[in-house]
């Protein structure tokens, strides 16, 4: 992973980040504060059974009120203290899910069974965090993940400079030749294994085609080869782009949340990893880098598929269907 630089990252830091981070502060502390001072006035606004030894609520109380100091830090920059963000963001889920487990265990009457009234300060002290804490994690982990800045590369000359496994540049392979260029996404993502697994499959189509298949990915060589082997690909040619800079110079971005993990990307993705068996792993790259695939000759692009979404599924054998060149 890149350093980021933190005067960098809060620079690009949204102000509505600091702003909700500072509302979390100021709540915090005023929540702790007030169930330390009054420890049992939700036991009695609630209808809960007053406790035993009121000292350790007051000591929930304290805690609450650190994780309020630790909002107020993180507020100064939220992209760069995000720690403090998951761990907030973990009690503000597992609250609710403890409480909800409570419910599901317990019947009526049951001495160890809270009332539930006591459900709604789970609202304001848990779910109306959830949103905006989950957004200053996915753009603090956009902005982590990044692949370092490099000089921006025209088509031509990021045809030129990058070479597959056998030193041959896009430009020499697509001499008189017809490449179907496939950029992959990380090598843990699931649509990753898919499109490999999906290529495996229409390999000998394309070659009927007299098309070759060249693959982009953002792992090391050596890595490459042993996740290629997997898939019968191995003697595919291959191109490692840790940068993302032949990314880049064929249009291919980052994707936006949506593109990511949107609905209709989670169903997909349900689908890939668990009913057809292509299952996730550690992701092998940028996490944020959307895929696409391209049909060259010459060094010059005859056809093309932009991803909408991370799930979308080309037919690889039309994108190489023939063309005028």
């Amino acid at each position: 992973m890149p350093a980021v630089d933190p005067s960098s990252s809060e620079q690009s830091t949204p102000a509505w980040m600091k702003q909700v981070l500072r509302l979390a502060a100021f709540y915090n502390i005023l929540w702790g504060a007030w169930v330390i001072l009054r420890p049992l006035d939700l036991f009695v606004w609630t209808g809960a059974p007053l406790p035993i030894y009121s000292s350790i609520w007051q000591c929930v109380g304290m805690i609450v009120g650190v994780y309020g100091v630790g909002y107020a830090i993180a507020s100064r920059n939220p992209l760069r203290h995000w720690p403090i963000v998951v761990v907030g963001l973990l009690g503000k889920l597992f609250g609710p899910i403890g409480f909800a487990w409570m419910l599901a265990t317990t019947s009526v009457g049951d001495p160890g069974r809270l009332p539930l009234a006591w459900g709604w300060t789970l609202v304001t002290n848990d779910l109306i965090w959830w949103i905006p804490f989950t957004a200053i994690l996915y753009h603090a982990a956009r902005l982590h993940l990044a692949p370092p800045l490099t000089d921006e590369l025209t088509l031509d000359q990021a045809n030129q400079r990058f070479v597959d496994q056998n030193g041959n540049s896009i430009r020499e392979l697509s001499r008189g030749k017809t490449l179907l260029i496939v950029f992959l996404r990380h090598s843990g993502c699931t649509f990753c294994r898919e499109a490999l697994a999906d290529l495996r499959s229409q390999r000998a189509q394309l070659d009927a085609e007299g098309v070759a298949p060249v693959l982009v990915h953002m792992g090391d060589e050596a890595a490459g080869k042993a996740f290629f082997e997997a898939y019968s690909m191995s003697d595919v040619s291959r191109i490692s782009d840790p940068a993302c800079q032949l990314y880049r110079a064929y249009g291919l971005g980052r994707g936006r949340i949506d593109q990511l993990l949107g609905p209709a990307v989670w169903w997909r993705g349900f689908k890939a990893a668990i009913l057809a068996r292509h299952a996730v792993g550690p992701a092998g790259g940028d996490g944020f880098q959307m895929p696409g695939a391209f049909l060259v000759r010459d060094g010059k692009i005859v056809r093309e598929f932009r991803h909408k979404t991370a799930a979308d599924r080309p037919d690889y054998c039309q994108i190489a269907r023939p063309a005028d060149v």
